[in-house]
């Protein structure tokens, strides 16, 4: 069994030290990684950054991450990715990592992802260049996505956005802004590159579960729909979701 801790839009601040480690203790016999599924920050400063890279110091197992929107606000994200790599997480934007772990190797391809809506209610690349070139970006990463997905030769394989790539986790929040929160782009893109699961945030008033019109399972694991430091997800041989548990509940 390979055992995933994932959580997203934790939005640490100046003041959130220990808002995680305090659930760190012991989690190596619990999970053997940490994804975190973007909006790691307020509002994307070294100053948020920095107490969030002092925490993650201290995790005991792998921390592998993208970014959120939130995280990009700045324009400084090459300088923040630089400080998680500085403690040992490992950033991803368009890129993928292999681990291995108890004898199996464990592939998580990972991006922000972007908006543009899903089948029925969604943007084209067509009309005002503004437009072709919102939906051209999410074609993107739809794109890297699936390319990096199909390059991992591993046992299994993780997709990790911050953007929900279906309809399924969204159920909660208003449906005019459903193109804002995800793409079914990315969708197709979990399916053909042949993921096992995939995690995802932004979505804070949504659901947590739902699935990929390939029926690959989604966990939208924002925080304040989790409403734990993280939930552990647990995948057998066959990649099916096993045990899902929730960890610790957050108290502050």
């Amino acid at each position: 069994m390979i055992r995933i801790a994932a959580v997203g839009d934790i939005h640490y601040d100046r003041r959130s030290s220990g808002k995680l480690t305090k659930y760190m203790d012991g989690l190596e016999q619990t999970a053997d990684l940490l994804l975190l599924a973007g909006d790691l920050t307020q509002v994307g400063s070294v100053e948020e950054m920095s107490v969030l890279a002092d925490d993650l110091a201290e995790c005991p197992v792998p921390v592998i991450t993208v970014f959120g929107n939130h995280d990009y606000h700045s324009n400084i994200q090459e300088k923040l990715s630089e400080m998680l790599t500085r403690v040992g997480v490992t950033v991803l934007e368009g890129t993928a990592v292999s681990l291995d772990v108890q004898g199996q190797s464990v592939g998580v391809m990972g991006l922000k992802g972007f908006g543009g809506g899903f089948i029925g209610a969604c943007g084209s690349d067509f009309g005002e260049q503004e437009m072709k070139n919102f939906i051209r970006f999410t074609k993107s990463q739809a794109d890297a996505l699936r390319n990096g997905l199909i390059s991992l030769n591993t046992d299994y394989k993780i997709a990790l956005t911050h953007y929900s790539p279906c309809e399924d986790t969204l159920l909660g929040e208003k449906k005019e802004i459903y193109p804002f929160l995800g793409s079914y782009l990315l969708a197709e893109a979990i399916d053909e590159g042949g993921a096992d699961i995939a995690f995802h945030g932004h979505a804070h008033h949504g659901v947590e579960k739902g699935c990929t019109p390939g029926g690959v399972p989604v966990r939208n694991v924002a925080m304040p729909v989790i409403r734990h430091a993280f939930n552990i997800y647990t995948l057998n041989k066959e990649g099916a979701i096993h045990q899902e548990r929730s960890f610790a509940a957050v108290t502050s």
